[in-house]
């Protein structure tokens, strides 16, 4: 008797806060991970661990990632599109240089990207899309419009593709998380976008303004997207968006 296949996943923005935490749960599940990021990888000993860096803002790039994967499997069950950037200035200062490399990173790199993983996704028999969104899709603030954007048109094309997919037993689903404790949180904070006080300070003021009373881990975001990713446990899930942001979004902003 044979012995089964080990699934397998792709994974972008990998080395990212919450991309390192999607890699290690999956591995951890025994999965074989396709790792991309445009930092270096830091170097993995795990054999299930393939790493690919590249830039998906960048069309080419993006491509070359698919040719590579190619050598490694002819078969994806899942893709997890984890990768982003964010400009944190008001629409007035924000250039049109900003707002096309974000929308060409957080938008335009699913819609390519998804394209490409297609084959892969129909060869393996169907498997599953997990685009990470954001809160700031449903409900955002001030001085982050491009990014939230970017989240809100992928909310979008996550029903777009669930729709179109359907037939190929492909599942579409979005995570949105809330304030989690990553390095783009804490750039954004170094940035001043939360005032002038610590860092630390700026965090538990934000933990406050969530119902739990706290930011999220990464872990946390990767348990949700693993979820969307598992057949098993999300098979009737398809096209919708699933907020993990500590009850944030359930509070009025007027309370």
């Amino acid at each position: 008797m044979m012995d089964e296949r080990k699934k397998i996943v792709l994974v972008t923005g990998a080395e990212g806060g919450i991309g390192k935490a999607v890699v290690t749960l999956f591995l951890e599940q025994g999965w074989r991970v396709i790792g991309v990021d445009r930092r270096k990888n830091v170097v993995s000993q795990n054999p299930d661990l393939h790493f690919i860096e590249a830039d998906i803002s960048d069309p080419s790039q993006i491509e070359m990632i698919f040719k590579e994967a190619k050598n490694v499997t002819d078969v994806l069950d899942a893709v997890i599109n984890n990768a982003a950037i964010q400009v944190s200035k008001s629409i007035l200062d924000t250039t049109a240089e900003e707002w096309d490399i974000t929308m060409a990173s957080n938008l335009r790199s699913v819609f390519l990207g998804v394209k490409l993983a297609h084959p892969f996704l129909k060869q393996a028999g169907g498997g599953a899309v997990v685009n990470v969104s954001s809160v700031h899709a449903i409900a955002t603030s001030a001085n982050i419009s491009a990014y939230a954007a970017s989240k809100g048109g992928l909310l979008a094309l996550t029903r777009a593709m669930a729709i179109e997919f359907a037939p190929d037993a492909i599942r579409v689903n979005a995570v949105l998380p809330g304030a989690v404790d990553t390095p783009m949180l804490r750039s954004s904070m170094e940035r001043g976008l939360f005032g002038d006080a610590t860092i630390e300070m700026r965090l538990d003021n934000l933990a406050n303004k969530t119902v739990n009373g706290r930011v999220g881990t990464p872990r946390e975001i990767a348990n949700a997207i693993y979820f969307l990713a598992n057949e098993e446990q999300s098979s009737f899930m398809t096209g919708q968006a699933l907020v993990v942001d500590g009850g944030a979004t359930a509070r009025l902003s007027t309370e």
